[in-house]
């Protein structure tokens, strides 16, 4: 058991060393300049591993992505007896705000802003992000039931936590800074979700 889980922590390792490696490159050149030959050599690795580990290109800017694809549906499936599915991800959707954490689009941090510039301006990407929420989208309903009411629950949903974040990176991508914005996302993100419970979604 220990061994597998070294293993599994050494492959976690390789996954984020060789995307950090990838993600710096494409901020210094850009996306499109950029080779996977040319990450695999700086990631002292072969063309055919680093496929092994990211199928596609877009993947090694994706991977910062991977945990928080299910995140949605680990919530509502792990929420305590009682708790309405909007409140939880209400409370987690608000504690990222607080925390700045970069998926609610409330960072000044300068790296952070670099890379939702690289992630929204490369049309490859803003693609494959897509996916990601879809997929995102379909594990959160699958949480709910995975009916047709669950399957409109979990798209609302998503939308709204889309919605959020973007329009918070669009007001730090235009200089302002966490301070001015935080009261105005916490608002914005209270009034949402309440609209979201307030109709039933999630049941």
């Amino acid at each position: 058991m220990g061994e597998i889980g070294l293993r599994e922590r050494k492959k976690q390792r390789m996954y984020q060393a060789v995307s950090d490696i990838a993600i710096g490159l494409f901020l210094e050149k850009g996306f499109d300049a950029v080779s996977v030959a040319e990450v695999a050599a700086a990631a002292e690795i072969s063309k055919p591993t680093l496929f092994r580990y990211f199928p596609t290109k877009e993947d090694l800017v994706l991977h910062r992505f991977a945990d928080h694809e299910t995140e949605p549906a680990r919530l509502v499936a792990g929420r305590a007896a009682g708790q309405s599915v909007t409140g939880v991800l209400r409370e987690h959707f608000l504690a990222g705000l607080e925390r700045s954490d970069p998926v609610t689009g409330l960072s000044e941090a300068p790296e952070v802003l670099a890379f939702h510039r690289l992630l929204y301006g490369t049309p490859s990407l803003a693609a494959r992000l897509h996916g990601y929420l879809e997929r995102s989208e379909a594990a959160l309903a699958e949480a709910l039931g995975g009916d047709l009411d669950a399957r409109l629950a979990a798209g609302q949903i998503t939308a709204v936590q889309r919605v959020l974040a973007m329009e918070n990176w669009r007001r730090m991508a235009g200089g302002e800074t966490v301070a001015a914005v935080r009261e105005d996302a916490v608002a914005a993100a209270e009034r949402a979700f309440e609209r979201l419970g307030r109709a039933g979604v999630g049941g």
